[in-house]
């Protein structure tokens, strides 16, 4: 990958140079750019910005981004988790930015990115940061996107993670299905202080909207963002009714929709809250339509989790009455709303924190495997696409680069191998077969077969220079297929923690953060593949030896996985037929 990087990067560099000697810096041809100055009619009572209101400006942006790379009529047809950092007052400044991520067949994923702006101090702050979906659509034949070319590291990251969040939302639904059902839920129903106890019918909310044409765009459809406002709206109302205060919104699951609705639709809102936590409460939000009264089936339009607390004159969450769910669903709503808050917690700690504020080692559980999974393999996306790399040595066409960033010292290897890319890719997946090859790994058991994608492994490895104790790891081994042409077959490496493997006095426990194999198809039997790893500090002076070239043990180990795919490159071809 590398190799051919340095040729882009000087094209690069040559129209960055090129546009800013014509006085512009370069931008990306999707981004589009909205500010609002904040009115008082804008505000909720607390006399900062709705959320719905924002919701709507947050829509109509990505749209516009999005139709911008389209040519072509968009619709919302999603919009991932999104967490409020600041609320905004009256006289500030909202400052949208979006642009497209990354195009599929007709549909596209745009980035979002919300501040707000104090025009009097010049103070900025970031609001929060948002994915949206949409789809491109013609009346008439069907759409199919060009792809975005990125230019910047940022955008070269956002690209090829793009995919793992794809993934992610296209099993989201079963996700969630699968891990309810698989969690048990603890409540303390019995023990709680009935005198402070609210029942949860006395919070539900039922609201029917007409929508009209300045609700919709100019195919009749109804905005997205508009119907997103009027389920925060009414998602508000259920919170007042429980707290009794002017509650705020912290958080929003994501929304999918499920169809469209049009002009002279009417619109169902019901929201209820269907638990309520110490300093935070749930409230969910259904939406569904019906065209004319006399209908007695209505369709399914939406629905969203909202995350709201009531905050004291210091901003500070105050304590929240109990919820007393009635019988039946009401239950089974307030035992889920205590699922999805483990959820959203592992999600939020697992898929949205730095990469850097992640401890080595994340216990990994049934509950968060998915979420586990999608940080492994665009940690190692992440660390590919960076544009600092420096070639540190060459040893018969194997190359050695390093890449000092923050506080870690990575490092990348690779090499052109006559094999099918599909059977480098199915060859080094199996971590019991690497001893075979690298001389390092003692042993490597299979703890869990999570899924066809993921596993677990024991690995124990030979004692690295100084240590008295041979190492063993738990690694969760997550592999991908290309989405699409140009991408690389993955394998990537984290380590993790499971109860049943716990440290041994004979082992000396070792840590992976981010590891792992790429693999791009240069020609009919004829691949690249890239080793990279990004060091610990148990590693690090195996590593700068290797650098330093006071040792060649990085060369001879991947010539001794050349040799290995060249001589097992014949055993897959049935499995080759699967991918």
């Amino acid at each position: 990958m590398f190799s051919s990087r340095q040729s882009r990067k000087s094209a690069s560099r040559a129209e960055d140079d090129s546009a800013m000697a014509d006085g512009e810096g370069y931008r990306n041809p999707t981004e589009v750019q909205m500010s609002q100055l904040v009115l008082p009619y804008h505000t909720n009572q607390r006399g900062e910005l709705s959320v719905g209101q924002l919701l709507k400006w947050i829509d109509t942006t990505a749209c516009l981004s999005a139709e911008r790379h389209a040519g072509c009529p968009c619709v919302t047809a999603s919009m991932d988790d999104i967490y409020f950092e600041h609320t905004i007052s009256v006289g500030h400044v909202v400052n949208i930015k979006a642009k497209v991520n990354r195009a599929f067949n007709s549909s596209m994923e745009v980035g979002i990115q919300v501040a707000s702006e104090d025009l009097c101090s010049e103070k900025q702050w970031s609001v929060c940061k948002a994915l949206a979906t949409f789809v491109a659509h013609r009346e008439f034949s069907k759409v199919k996107l060009k792809q975005t070319i990125p230019r910047t590291e940022e955008e070269k990251t956002e690209h090829s993670v793009a995919a793992e969040r794809r993934r992610m939302r296209l099993v989201y639904a079963d996700t969630i299905k699968d891990l309810l059902a698989n969690c048990a839920v603890q409540d303390d129903l019995e023990s709680r202080d009935c005198s402070r106890m609210v029942p949860a019918e006395k919070t539900r909310v039922e609201s029917v909207k007409l929508v009209l044409p300045p609700h919709a765009n100019h195919q009749g459809n109804t905005f997205g963002g508009q119907i997103m406002a009027w389920m925060e709206n009414v998602a508000t109302i259920a919170a007042s009714r429980l707290c009794r205060a002017h509650p705020t919104l912290k958080a929003i699951e994501m929304f999918h929709f499920r169809g469209p609705s049009q002009v002279g639709d009417r619109l169902v809102l019901k929201a209820i809250v269907n638990n309520a936590f110490k300093h935070s409460m749930e409230v969910g939000v259904c939406v569904e339509a019906y065209r004319q009264e006399a209908e007695t089936r209505r369709r399914h339009i939406n629905s969203a989790f909202m995350t709201f607390v009531v905050l004291d004159a210091d901003d500070q969450p105050q304590l929240l009455p109990w919820i007393r769910p009635q019988p039946g669903d009401g239950e089974r709503r307030y035992r889920a709303a205590s699922a999805r808050k483990k959820i959203r917690l592992d999600r939020k700690y697992i898929v949205s924190c730095k990469q850097a504020e992640m401890p080595l080692s994340v216990p990994w559980d049934p509950s968060n495997q998915v979420y586990l999974s999608y940080n492994n393999v665009s940690s190692l996306k992440m660390l590919v696409a960076k544009d600092n790399w420096v070639l540190s040595s060459e040893i018969n066409q194997v190359r050695l680069y390093t890449l000092e960033d923050d506080k870690y010292l990575s490092f990348h290897m690779e090499m052109l191998v006559h094999v099918d890319t599909a059977q480098a890719f199915l060859l080094l997946s199996d971590l019991r077969r690497r001893p075979e090859w690298d001389k390092h790994y003692r042993s490597v058991e299979l703890v869990q077969q999570v899924d066809e994608d993921d596993a677990i492994y024991h690995v124990i490895t030979s004692a690295l220079c100084g240590d008295a104790k041979p190492q063993d790891f738990v690694i969760l081994a997550s592999r991908r297929k290309p989405c699409d042409n140009g991408d690389p077959y993955v394998i990537a490496l984290r380590s993790v923690t499971l109860p049943t493997h716990g440290e041994m006095p004979e082992y000396r426990r070792g840590e992976t953060l981010c590891s792992g194999f790429c693999f791009w198809r240069e020609g009919d039997q004829l691949t690249k593949v890239s080793y990279y790893n990004q060091a610990t500090s148990g590693f690090l002076s195996y590593l700068t030896t290797n650098v330093a070239g006071l040792s060649s043990e990085f060369y001879n180990t991947f010539k001794a996985c050349e040799e290995f795919l060249l001589d097992n490159r014949n055993d897959l071809a049935p499995s080759l037929q699967t991918l």
